[in-house]
């Protein structure tokens, strides 16, 4: 059974009977949509590359360390459905989720950010939908990165389809603190003081890190104008 295979024990907990029977009748729905995201992430992860390769031709320097990607798994796009009370369909998926596809864009530098979402998001075929920056204005938990929520066309057999794509950036050091930090947060067994202290003391952190990347984007910069005069 389909349902056996695609739904954990836990989900299953989440969703009765016959919303299980709505996510069987509309699997292949949502395996054609999800290819339709996956089309989505290599459009987007194929202009980010041609940005680099543009950047390292004109200023023989690469602005982008590593891009990374992920398509969010079917069960977490069910948990999400059932915690917002939407319902279990694939419209909704598209209509209601906006982070399904995922494309996570680590750079040398904090101006690189900024620079390459500029030239992303001045290409015509590429439609703004949401920003949210978490540099500017980090978590409470000192989150950093630059959220941008975009929709590009995919060209089909026998058609167009705007899809949208959640793009994260972030410089190396906001990648490592957010890594440590996620691998962090799944351990339970810690007691309560021992982890209000550990949140501080990752909170201090993220500061450290913010600030490597103001004096390292100041030394390359200095490094720069040296070679200009």
């Amino acid at each position: 059974m389909i349902k056996e295979k695609i739904v954990s024990p836990f989900v299953k907990t989440l969703v009765n009977s016959n919303a299980l029977d709505k996510i069987e009748d509309n699997m292949m729905p949502l395996k054609r949509l999800m290819a339709y995201y996956r089309c989505a992430i290599m459009e987007v992860e194929t202009k980010f590359n041609v940005l680099n390769e543009e950047f390292s031709l004109e200023y023989d320097r690469n602005p982008i360390e590593t891009i990374k990607t992920r398509l969010k798994s079917t069960e977490s796009i069910i948990k999400k459905l059932v915690r917002r009370n939407f319902p279990l369909t694939v419209d909704s998926i598209e209509a209601n989720l906006n982070d399904i596809a995922g494309v996570r864009v680590v750079c040398s530098f904090l101006e690189d950010i900024y620079l390459l979402a500029d030239c992303l998001l001045q290409q015509d075929d590429v439609k703004l939908i949401q920003v949210k920056d978490y540099i500017k204005n980090p978590k409470p938990n000192g989150y950093r990165s630059l959220h941008l929520i975009i929709e590009i066309p995919i060209f089909l057999k026998d058609e167009k389809k705007d899809m949208r794509v959640e793009v994260q950036l972030r410089t190396i050091a906001m990648d490592f603190w957010a890594s440590l930090d996620h691998k962090l947060s799944y351990k339970k067994d810690i007691p309560e003081e021992e982890a209000k202290l550990l949140r501080q003391e990752l909170l201090e952190c993220a500061q450290i890190s913010a600030d490597l990347d103001v004096r390292m984007g100041e030394i390359k910069n200095r490094i720069v104008n040296k070679e200009n005069t």
